[in-house]
C-alpha cells in the first residue's frame, strides 16, 4: 500500500489547499527528507494569484528544514536521522549553468529543457517543501548539515530569504564606506539591510512605513529610518546624502515606484540592485536613467543555493553576527496551512514570516 503524506497543492489561481500525496519514491542521487520547520514566501502568494505560472498539482515551498528520512543508494557522506536543511535553489552541480558559476540558472531537472530560473525547482518544477515529507535531488550537491546548537527557527531564513537578502548586497558590489538605501523592509529587505552593515556599509537608509518593521530594521544595521508614507522618499534620501546619493539602492519589492525611486537615488556610477519579484512591465524613466549616461549599474539576481551558500549562511547565524529569529512572527501547524496562506497573503496581523511545522 502507497504511503501518504500531506501537502499544499496549487489547484487554481487563487487556491491552494491542504491534500494528501503519495511519499516520494527515493532515486539513486536523491535524498527524502522528512520537514520539521518551512515557511511560505512572497513568490508563493504570486504563484497563489496566478502571477508565477506552475503546473496545477504541484507542491508549494521552497524553504525547507528537516531530517534525513532516507537516502539514495548513491548518496555519499550523510547519514538518515541528520538535521539538514536544503536552498530554495538546488543546483545540479553538472550543467552548463553551473559551470558558468550561476547554479541559480541550473536548466536542469525541467520537463522542458532550459528556462531561466531552472535551478529554483522546489514549489516550482517539483514538489516543493509545503509537506511532511521533501524529495531533494542531488542531495550532495543541496543538503547542508545543521550545525548542533542551532533551532530550525534560527536556521530557517537560510534557505531563501537570507541567502536573498545577502545576495542583492554581494551583486550590488557594497564595499567598506558605501551609502546603501534599502527599499522596503520585508523579509528579504531586512536581511538585505543585515547584509549591508555585515559587508561594510556605514551608512544604511532604510524605506518601509510599517513602525515594527522599521525598529527590526534598525535592530539589523539601518542608521536611517525613511517613512515612505509621510516624506518623499527620493528628497529624503538625497537630504540624508548631502546631494550626492547613494553607492547601492537595494529594491527588495517588486514595484514600479520603488524601482524608480532606487534608481534615482543613485549617485553618478552607483548601483541598482534588483531584488524584487516583479509581475508585470517595469518601465525606465528616460531623465532618472540620464538618457543612459550616468554609469549606472542595474543587476537582478536569484539568490546562490547549493550546500556550500548554506553552511556559509549558517555559519553566520551561529557566529552570532545576525540573529534573524526577530523575522518569525507566526507559528502554523501544517494542517492550518490554508489558515497560514490568509494571513500571509492578506499581510494581516504585523506578519513577516510564517513557521510551518508538520
Amino acid at each position: 500500500m502507497t504511503r501518504k503524506m500531506k501537502a499544499a497543492i496549487f489547484v487554481e489561481p487563487g487556491r491552494i489547499v491542504l491534500d494528501e500525496k503519495p511519499i516520494p519514491d527515493v532515486g539513486p542521487l536523491d535524498a527524502l527528507v522528512r520537514i520539521t520547520t518551512t515557511t511560505i514566501c512572497g513568490t508563493d502568494i504570486h504563484i497563489l494569484k496566478g502571477e508565477y505560472p506552475v503546473e496545477r498539482g504541484l507542491t508549494i515551498g521552497h524553504e525547507p528544514v528537516g531530517v534525513i528520512e532516507k537516502l539514495g543508494s548513491a548518496v555519499k557522506g550523510y547519514r538518515e536521522g541528520q538535521r539538514v536543511l536544503a536552498g530554495a535553489i538546488t543546483p545540479s552541480g553538472h550543467s552548463e549553468a553551473c559551470q558558468c558559476g550561476v547554479g541559480s540558472q541550473d536548466g536542469a531537472g525541467t520537463r522542458h529543457g532550459y528556462k531561466p530560473m531552472g535551478g529554483w525547482r522546489f514549489g516550482n518544477t517539483i514538489d516543493g517543501a509545503q509537506a511532511e515529507y521533501l524529495l531533494v535531488p542531488d542531495a550532495m550537491a543541496n543538503l547542508a548539515p545543521i550545525p548542533d546548537g542551532l533551532t530550525d527557527e534560527e536556521v530557517l531564513m537560510c534557505p531563501d530569504i537570507m541567502s536573498t537578502g545577502f545576495s542583492g548586497v554581494e551583486s550590488g558590489k557594497v564595499r567598506l564606506g558605501d551609502t546603501v538605501a534599502v527599499f522596503a523592509q520585508g523579509p528579504i529587505g531586512l536581511c538585505a539591510t543585515a547584509g549591508a552593515r555585515l559587508m561594510g556599509a556605514t551608512t544604511i537608509i532604510a524605506v518601509d512605513a510599517v513602525p515594527e518593521r522599521m525598529e527590526i530594521a534598525r535592530r539589523l544595521g539601518a542608521d536611517h529610518l525613511v517613512d515612505f508614507s509621510k516624506v518623499d522618499v527620493v528628497e529624503e534620501i538625497m537630504r540624508l546624502t548631502d546631494g550626492r546619493g547613494v553607492d547601492v539602492s537595494i529594491e527588495a519589492l517588486g514595484r514600479q515606484e520603488t524601482f524608480e525611486s532606487a534608481l534615482r537615488v543613485l549617485r553618478p556610477g552607483g548601483r541598482l540592485s534588483s531584488l524584487g519579484v516583479y509581475s508585470e512591465d517595469l518601465r525606465i524613466p528616460l531623465d532618472a536613467f540620464h538618457a543612459g549616461l550616468g554609469d549606472h549599474s542595474i543587476v537582478t539576481t536569484l539568490c546562490p543555493g547549493g550546500k556550500e551558500r548554506m553552511r556559509r549562511l549558517m555559519s553566520v547565524i551561529a557566529s552570532g553576527r545576525l540573529d534573524t529569529r526577530a523575522l518569525v512572527t507566526h507559528r502554523f501547524k501544517l494542517d492550518q496551512i490554508e489558515e497560514a496562506y490568509d494571513l500571509f497573503g492578506h499581510q494581516r496581523d504585523g506578519v513577516l514570516k510564517v513557521a510551518i511545522t508538520p
